[in-house]
């Protein structure tokens, strides 16, 4: 079922559809707002990662096709949500929100659990990054670093080790495009809010995805499978170039760390009733205590388990998938099912049957890594 489909399917806009009472603000930013945060999710620190969790493993041919695919159906995937955010005739402004409108209770809970996994793992990986990116500074101006290795394009690794690396690889092309919090980042947006929000997922999977590609595929071609997780460690040049690229980067991590974290503000906020002013004496000091707190206990679970690679795999594989492929086509699926054809039903369960077994392996590839790596560094490992 295409997107143009969805479109001729999918409910008008209204300006009285009504919204869940929340803390933060909704309806006020415009499509390119919204795109742009969208393109700065893709356009993370994180693609610096890519060449190394994405390309190494699955080479030219699979790294390319790959990614361009995994754009195709991040899209498709995306925008099947964006066309349920007012389904039912009320605006679903958070993602459990949505489930649990569908679904029920149970799954308004599991959903919600689900996604504050993601993003909590994802904030975590910004913090690795920008621990990586502080470090690779710092060694910088202490030793100028070893010389250019020989390019080899071969995919490393033997065996059966090979294809768990794989199928985690898989994982890693997902996370580079999904954000796991469209609904809360589309309750941002003017009415009307779904054609707004394709325009802004166009662009997203446009103009967007074209410097992730750039540097993911640069950086594979410049070092081949000897390309390190983090790009910059792999770089050679001058010391000042590289210096600004790695403090850019870790800037760049602690502004994405906090878009990342802002369903969880929102969550806080509401909960204890944190609105009006920043300023506010009272107001800045929960914020300080509650946001703080989250921000710690995801530091800390950066430092203890600091494998970038194989986090970006785990979050794919046990969040993304779900969140993103499976339940969003089986919502689709269940809000859209006296509109459907046969040979459309049997396209969305195709999916959520593919995704879930796909889910299924690259979680166990994960986990795998993460024990392996385990062994090989210490918990704490200064990598």
């Amino acid at each position: 079922m295409g997107i143009g489909d969805m479109e001729l399917e999918s409910n008008k806009d209204h300006d009285d559809v009504g919204a869940p009472d929340t803390a933060h603000q909704i309806s006020s930013d415009s499509w390119l707002q919204v795109a742009f945060v969208l393109t700065t999710g893709i356009n993370s620190a994180y693609v610096l990662g890519y060449s190394g969790t994405v390309m190494v493993p699955l080479g030219w041919i699979g790294g390319v096709v790959g990614l361009v695919v995994a754009t195709m159906i991040s899209l498709y995937a995306n925008a099947l949500i964006a066309y349920l955010h007012e389904y039912g005739g009320q605006r679903h402004i958070r993602y459990r929100d949505l489930a649990g409108f569908i679904y029920g209770k149970k799954v308004y809970s599991l959903t919600w659990a689900l996604q504050y996994i993601n993003l909590f793992m994802i904030n975590t990986g910004f913090i690795i990054l920008a621990g990586s990116a502080l470090k690779a500074a710092y060694v910088l101006f202490r030793d100028d670093g070893l010389q250019l290795p020989p390019r080899d394009y071969n995919i490393p690794g033997e065996g059966m080790g090979k294809v768990f690396t794989t199928i985690g690889a898989s994982a890693n092309l997902v996370f580079a495009y999904n954000t796991g919090m469209l609904p809360e980042i589309q309750a941002t947006i003017r009415q009307p809010v779904v054609k707004n929000m394709m325009k802004a997922l166009y662009f997203q999977f446009t103009v967007g995805v074209l410097p992730m590609y750039l540097v993911t595929f640069t950086g594979y071609w410049a070092y081949g499978s000897s390309t390190e997780v983090y790009l910059l460690n792999s770089v050679h040049g001058p010391v000042w170039v590289k210096a600004l690229a790695n403090i850019s980067a870790f800037l760049q991590s602690v502004i994405s760390l906090h878009i990342f974290a802002s369903p969880m503000y929102e969550y806080l906020d509401t909960r204890f009733g944190v609105k009006g002013s920043a300023l506010n004496v009272k107001n800045l000091s929960s914020r300080i205590g509650l946001r703080g707190g989250y921000l710690t206990i995801n530091t800390f679970v950066a430092a203890f388990l600091p494998f970038l690679g194989d986090f970006m795999s785990l979050t794919g594989a046990i969040s993304t998938f779900p969140l993103t492929f499976i339940l969003a086509n089986h919502m689709y699926l269940v809000a859209k099912k006296e509109k459907l054809s046969g040979s459309q039903k049997c396209w969305h369960w195709l999916n959520i049957c593919f995704f879930s077994l796909l889910s299924l392996a690259a979680t166990i590839s994960a986990i795998r890594l993460i024990a392996v790596d385990s062994k090989e560094y210490h918990l704490f490992a200064d990598l």
